[in-house]
């Protein structure tokens, strides 16, 4: 079918959100009421997955078309090298592009606002040259020397480290309204013949949650968000426990913090409604994951796949998508080929500036709005996920999860456990690598450390009754599957030992610059 040029195309995440927590996908809570007027005009996606349960990788991703494993920026090495971006492209092909965040990942320095126009992470706390310049290059290189990993990973921990200095305590200033009004301004300036893409991410429902003070009343009356555990670690861990009271506090902060975004998002939204731009612009909201709140005895975002985590929110609104509901399976991967299919853009046809290898060509079996999504067997390029279903002798669909073993997670895992005098064994499964293959009906989950989990969806959303493939040819079939995708993007994850790190003291290999950056941000005394 001929498609619909848009001009624009906006593009928001939700960081952290779960989708039950959102009133489209039935939450009894106002939590979205601006968001629920958009996904009255839009298509809200049910069966929407992450290709990981964390934000660096999932935009890698958004930003890629590729998986996690094949992008490689994830925790180890936490940036994009070599990859030509979604803004990349469209930059080359004469649209604006513009990335407001407050989400730390999303900086120069991990290679995430390449080919963006304009970008702000809204992170004052951090010293500009930590996310670009000489202090970047030193740790993407530092990063990659075995013998300096250890220092590396100290490095990583500014995105952590900057999100609770600026989301903490009673004065918490959220930057949402702050990306709304640099977004608004962009738009606004933007004078480009071909258009404007911009990529928001709104970071208020990460940990810790220190909602304004209005909706904290609405949706967390009388609780002190200094008095619950605002500490993933401190729970996973096992030095710190919480009861059902604290539970319902926690999430009613949760709700809270989404409210908020859902106002200044419906606050963008009405302005582009008013000043004439709404019809010309496409408008994609998801999350990048979502968050567990005791589900599985685990709270936060690391060590595991389930389904609160990667089956995310997704809503677009684009002309030739009707106003409905979809239960297929979809990949927030494909977001990259809808918004080139929405453009019109392919990035081998783009005269780019320097060498346009690196980037995924447009597919139209992996695009959203075409009549052949998912139809792999035309597809001229494949991918590992689409090798992986079409050797499959099912006519079931996949989609396909990674997760590499963490690095800023285990080491605060760690201290938080010896802090408390609890040793954590080998096999807890903080030190474990994930991958995983989910269906509608199934998913099988394959890890190097702690046993595989094999669930039944259909019959079990909430993954509370492990099912071994051998008694059940569904997810025996999703093993199957996985299998195949493990084959595709270098094998299986299933030597522990692969995961081990040397132990010398890098910082005694650092030069004196670095350290003395270090110490000003709190890593050394």
């Amino acid at each position: 079918m001929d498609r619909t040029r848009q001009s624009n195309v906006l593009f928001v995440i939700l960081d952290t959100v779960r989708k039950d927590r959102l009133e489209p996908y039935g939450y009894e809570r106002a939590t979205t009421p601006a968001l629920s007027r958009f996904a009255a005009e839009a298509t809200v996606f049910e069966s929407a997955v992450a290709p990981a349960p964390w934000t660096l990788p999932v935009h890698a991703s958004l930003f890629t078309g590729q998986y996690p494993s094949q992008h490689g920026a994830d925790q180890g090495s936490p940036y994009l090298d070599g990859d030509t971006t979604l803004a990349s492209v469209l930059s080359a092909a004469g649209y604006d592009t513009a990335c407001y965040s407050s989400n730390a990942w999303i900086t120069p320095y991990t290679g995430l606002t390449d080919g963006f126009d304009e970008q702000d992470s809204f992170f004052e706390v951090l010293p500009g040259d930590v996310l670009s310049g000489p202090l970047a290059s030193a740790w993407q290189a530092v990063n990659d020397n075995d013998y300096l990993r250890e220092l590396a990973s100290k490095l990583v921990h500014l995105g952590a480290m900057a999100h609770a200095k600026l989301a903490s305590g009673d004065g918490a200033d959220s930057k949402t309204p702050s990306v709304i009004d640099r977004t608004k301004s962009f738009i606004d300036n933007s004078d480009s013949d071909e258009g404007w893409f911009a990529f928001v991410n709104l970071m208020d429902a990460h940990l810790p949650y220190y909602p304004p003070e209005e909706y904290r009343e609405e949706f967390a009356p009388g609780v002190d968000p200094s008095e619950v555990c605002q500490n993933s670690k401190e729970y996973n861990s096992g030095a710190r426990d919480i009861d059902d009271d604290e539970w319902e506090a926690i999430r009613g902060l949760y709700d809270a913090e989404i409210a908020h975004m859902d106002a200044e998002l419906g606050r963008l939204f009405d302005w582009l409604r008013e000043t004439g731009q709404w019809e010309d612009t496409t408008v994609v909201v998801a999350a990048d994951h979502g968050e567990l709140h005791g589900e599985h005895d685990l709270y936060g975002h690391e060590f595991a796949l389930y389904d609160q985590l990667i089956n995310v929110p997704l809503l677009i609104k684009h002309p030739d998508l009707e106003a409905d509901r979809r239960d297929d399976l979809v990949e927030l991967l494909d977001c990259y080929h809808t918004v080139l299919d929405t453009l019109d853009v392919d990035p081998k046809t783009v005269g780019m500036a320097g060498d346009s290898a690196g980037a995924v060509a447009r597919d139209s079996t992996r695009s959203l709005l075409a009549d052949e999504y998912r139809a792999f067997d035309g597809a001229s390029d494949l991918d590992a996920g689409q090798q992986a279903i079409l050797e499959g002798n099912d006519a079931d669909d996949y989609a396909f999860v990674e997760y590499a073993q963490p690095v800023i997670e285990l080491h605060h895992l760690e201290e938080k456990a010896s802090d408390a005098g609890i040793d954590l064994p080998d096999d807890h499964r903080a030190y474990s690598r994930l991958r995983a293959a989910r269906s509608t009906d199934a998913k099988y989950v394959r890890a190097d450390r702690i046993p595989d989990e094999g669930y039944r969806l259909d019959e079990d959303p909430d993954e509370e009754s492990p099912v071994d493939p051998a008694d059940d040819d569904v997810v025996a079939a999703t093993e199957r599957a996985l299998a195949r995708f493990e084959d595709h993007v270098g094998g299986a994850w299933d030597d522990p030992s692969e995961t081990d790190t040397d132990d010398v003291d890098a910082l005694e290999e650092a030069d004196e610059e670095t350290r003395d950056r270090l110490r000003e941000l709190g890593y050394l005394e």
